[in-house]
């Protein structure tokens, strides 16, 4: 006996909305149809094992195959299986409560509605549609004495239900691939679907007499049952061509939410290129979306990995997350997970951690940066280094300094330099005079500095290039000089008429005559700011365009350059002067163009002279 109705739904169509709007990846039909077919399966396995199911399990498989000439595709499971009661049930009905409510939305083409449904009205079997013009489904349920059902459907909301001959219990979908949906007629199409949202699924997938999928990923066991080649092996599996991880982090929670999976620390080859969407997010080992960008802090977006969570919301389409309470848990326990990890690895293996350290600083900093509580945690392993390769945490840098780097304000002064070859003959001034220099060298740095500088009681961070390490540190008891005042202003016009740049702003200093005769530096508040303004930051600065250069000259009293400059006559004194401020110019690799053609030729004249 055949009947006929129409779908328990208050609209005209409502499969125009579910192609337009709802699934925007049709592919996705797949993942849907052997979800489901896994669902009933899987509710089977516990009904047995429960008692309430006597009958004989057998092999449980969903079969997925594909017809090109029939132009079909059919997915088959031995699962629960439906009576003609339950399709009208489960197909017509509950498939579309609140269908009323979302498709309203839809009239409105509200897009930002279409993120916030979330998806409890059960339409994932309409996704057929979205490549079907007819769907089928032949169904009989595991209960004794039950006929078996089927179900056919146009994409209309009409459907026809009548009783049929199936001998095994379970259900076949059997799709007839509409004619602008060729490509999903191609084996090899669907299995790189099967294989993309399938490959970890609890049940076995047969695709063309093949099992595509493993049912029991690692992150599904107990840390205790897996050994370190375990997990290696499994990153090869989800990252073929990449570097073997530094680590991993095993989560297994079931309080207050569930969530299990394992993350990653990949070796980070070019800091400026990070490797984002690497961590792929499940839902009961249904593969979701690799934007988890809600689920995981920012900062730990360079990391890679799979985490399964059940109570993750999705939008209807389960494309989207959203955002709730629930999600902001999850993303505190990574946080604190990572931590604990982390923590865990210093304490344990001070120098495994810091033979690390090049690839998992990044981390560690730009979670400090981004994250209040990160910080709080991290504050204990985060390591600097200084430029002869020893590394400290913060506590012990400060204990190592202190006594020989403070100045008259009693505030340690940490000196650093982002470029220790460039700014070599500054680094070794501040090494002769017994100073220490960290290696601040990322590009995080700058920002990590002023962090520390907020953080940190009386700590300031001085650049080596950023004065003469005599002011950098200042202390009392400068050196003197052997100059008179009158010399010492000869000597500044001297200069200043020399190099003839508004922007280099020339004084003289009673420095050591072991230093340089003409030091060229770039003060440190200077160099911030125009730092900021390359970051887009600044504030109000911004209005003002883009900061000058502007150098600080410090010609050395005490150098016996001086001396020849101030006895030599105009001409000789001139060139004397010049030929000095190029050489710091050279120093400072900021001699360039005219101007280092120029140096040469003088350097050869005095050379012959």
């Amino acid at each position: 006996m055949q009947e006929k109705g129409s779908i328990s739904i208050h609209t005209e169509n409502i499969f125009p909305i579910i192609k337009k709007f709802l699934y925007s990846d049709h592919e996705i039909f797949l993942r849907e149809l052997v979800s489901n077919a896994v669902d009933a399966t899987q509710k089977l396995k516990s009904l047995g094992q429960l008692g309430e199911f006597k009958g004989e399990l057998g092999e449980l498989k969903v079969k997925v195959s594909v017809d090109k000439e029939a132009r079909t595709i059919t997915i088959s499971d031995r699962g629960l299986g439906m009576t003609a009661e339950e399709i009208k049930k489960y197909i017509n009905q509950i498939a579309f409560s609140g269908a009323t409510e979302f498709v309203e939305q839809y009239k409105e083409k509200d897009a930002a509605a279409k993120d916030q449904i979330i998806g409890q009205f059960g339409l994932g079997f309409y996704s057929a549609f979205m490549v079907a013009d007819n769907v089928e489904i032949f169904s009989k349920s595991y209960k004794e004495g039950t006929e078996g059902a089927h179900w056919t459907c146009d994409g209309s909301t009409e459907f026809s239900l009548e009783t049929t001959d199936k001998a095994d219990r379970g259900t076949d979908v059997v799709l007839h691939v509409a004619a602008d949906s060729d490509e999903f007629l191609e084996a090899a199409r669907l299995r790189t679907i099967l294989t993309k949202y399938c490959k970890f699924l609890p049940i076995e997938i047969e695709f063309e007499g093949e099992v595509i999928n493993q049912t029991q990923p690692i992150w599904a066991k107990q840390p205790a049952e897996l050994t370190d080649e375990d997990y290696t092996k499994f990153y090869q599996e989800l990252y073929p061509f990449s570097e073997p991880p530094l680590f991993w982090i095993h989560l297994n929670v079931d309080y207050p939410f569930n969530l299990t999976g394992i993350l990653y620390f990949p070796k980070v080859k070019d800091e400026l290129q990070f490797s984002r969407n690497k961590i792929q997010l499940y839902s009961r080992q249904v593969f979701i979306t690799d934007e988890v960008k809600d689920v995981v802090p920012e900062f730990l977006m360079l990391l890679h990995g799979v985490i399964d969570s059940p109570d993750i919301p999705l939008n209807v389409s389960r494309s989207f997350l959203q955002a709730d309470a629930a999600v902001k848990k999850i993303n505190t326990y990574i946080t604190k997970k990572v931590a604990d990890k982390l923590a865990e690895l210093f304490r344990k293996d001070r120098t495994g951690f810091e033979e690390k350290w090049s690839d998992i600083g990044l981390f560690v900093k730009y979670g400090m940066l981004s994250d209040d509580k990160f910080y709080d945690k991290a504050k204990d392993f985060v390591l600097v280094q200084n430029t002869a390769g020893k590394f400290f945490t913060l506590s012990e840098y400060q204990e190592f300094v202190q006594a020989n780097q403070k100045d008259k304000n009693e505030q340690t002064v940490v000196l650093y330099t982002t470029d220790a070859e460039t700014q070599h003959s500054f680094v070794q001034a501040a090494l002769d005079r017994g100073y220490d220099v960290l290696k601040l060298d990322t590009v995080l740095d700058s920002h990590f500095i002023g962090q520390l500088e907020q953080k940190l009681e009386k700590v300031t961070f001085k650049r080596v290039d950023a004065d003469t390490i005599g002011k950098l540190i200042e202390k009392d008891g400068a050196t003197e000089s052997v100059l008179s005042d009158e010399d010492k202003t000869k000597l500044q016009e001297l200069f200043t008429t020399a190099i003839s740049n508004p922007q280099m702003h020339v004084q003289v200093e009673a420095l050591s005559p072991q230093d340089a005769p003409v030091i060229i530096t770039l003060p440190e508040f200077m160099r911030r700011m125009k730092d900021m303004q390359r970051a887009g930051g600044g504030g109000g600065m911004q209005m003002f365009g883009s900061l000058p250069d502007s150098y600080t000259v410090s010609v050395n009293a005490n150098h016996p350059v001086a001396q020849r400059v101030l006895s030599a006559d105009d001409e000789a004194s001139q060139k004397l002067a010049r030929q000095a401020f190029d050489l710091a110019l050279l120093a400072q690799g900021l001699l360039k163009g005219e101007a280092l053609t120029a140096f040469v030729k003088r350097s050869a004249d005095l050379l012959t002279a």
